[in-house]
């Protein structure tokens, strides 16, 4: 009998069904989570199972839902938040980066919630709602950061966020919603939070990302292998913590780093990963470290205009040629 596959938004779906039959102490919580089923309909049917007590239409105020969430996980529950789209998390920056982040420090007191953010471009959707926001909370300690690219991935790590003491946030990237098909495991899925996963073997060059642009640096990977270049791709899957272990080691096994990633270049991720790098293996480079990102602007509408500024499987190859030249 053929493996049933499943898309990364019904992946997500079943994580979160899972988890609240699993546990009565999760609940879901967000705008138009609830008869509506979502504005991506991640949470249609839930109502119907668990009730308006664990699936919590919320008004349109980001803030409140967070804060609601942080004082329900100091009582025990384990909240599971929606913002509609990542971008509008902004909203409820505070409650995240000096409520939930700093709580644990302050008290010894978990914090054990999820905050779920529609993220990423390639939809025409504009500047509100494409943005790939992770960098601005990777600086705060106290939070956890996943990033899932594979269907897999969407649930085990979901399952993992719900079960960690500690506030995550779950960055599901929208491009890949429908487009990303996969089997489940058969057994319990739960993929470990700071573990990152080595997507393709090589031995010239590492690719080290994260959500959709795993799928375009491999991609670029078997462009190159035609042209007998072997291109090595780490997708982190964590990004709070990052598997530091796994990036030096491939590092210093083919001695040339790219880091690609979906957010704009300044301040991103990538950076930092570099640059750790640059500090604990750069006797073993044969090459600058480079980065392919999204430029520097707001997110454009105009679907032109969004593939010139996001990156692509051809830039990921040329970066490669270029890095594996010099």
């Amino acid at each position: 009998m053929a493996e049933q596959l499943i898309t990364y938004v019904d992946a997500i779906r079943q994580a979160l069904l899972e988890e609240m039959r699993r546990d009565e102490n999760v609940f879901c919580m967000g705008e138009d989570i609830g008869a509506f089923g979502g504005a991506f309909k991640i949470t249609k049917g839930l109502l119907e199972e668990f009730g308006e007590d664990r699936v919590i239409d919320s008004p349109i105020c980001e803030n409140a839902i967070i804060g609601l969430a942080v004082g329900a996980s100091l009582c025990g529950m384990r909240p599971v938040v929606e913002m509609q789209f990542a971008d509008f998390v902004s909203n409820g920056f505070n409650q995240i980066v000096n409520n939930a982040a700093t709580t644990y420090y302050r008290w010894r007191q978990p914090v054990p919630m999820v905050i779920r953010l529609p993220s990423g471009g390639g939809l025409s959707a504009g500047p509100w709602h494409s943005q790939n926001n992770e960098a601005w909370f990777f600086h705060v300690p106290g939070l956890k950061i996943v990033a899932p690219s594979t269907t897999a991935d969407a649930h085990g790590l979901l399952k993992s966020a719900i079960r960690d003491n500690n506030p995550v946030l779950y960055f599901e990237n929208k491009y890949l919603y429908r487009r990303e098909k996969d089997a489940l495991p058969p057994e319990d899925n739960i993929v470990e939070i700071g573990k990152a996963r080595i997507a393709r073997e090589g031995s010239d060059a590492t690719v080290v990302t994260y959500a959709s642009m795993v799928q375009r640096s491999l991609e670029a990977a078997e462009l190159l292998e035609k042209e007998g270049l072997e291109i090595e791709v780490i997708d982190l899957r964590s990004l709070l913590p990052w598997d530091r272990q796994s990036v030096l080691a491939s590092a210093k096994k083919t001695s040339r780093i790219l880091m690609v990633h979906e957010a704009t270049k300044t301040g991103g991720i990538g950076a930092e990963i570099a640059a750790s790098i640059a500090e604990e293996a750069f006797e073993y480079l044969d090459a600058p470290l480079r980065r392919v990102c999204s430029h520097d602007t707001p997110v454009p509408y105009a679907p032109p205009l969004e593939e010139f500024f996001m990156p692509s499987t051809e830039k990921i190859a040329d970066a490669l040629r270029s890095l594996c030249s010099y």
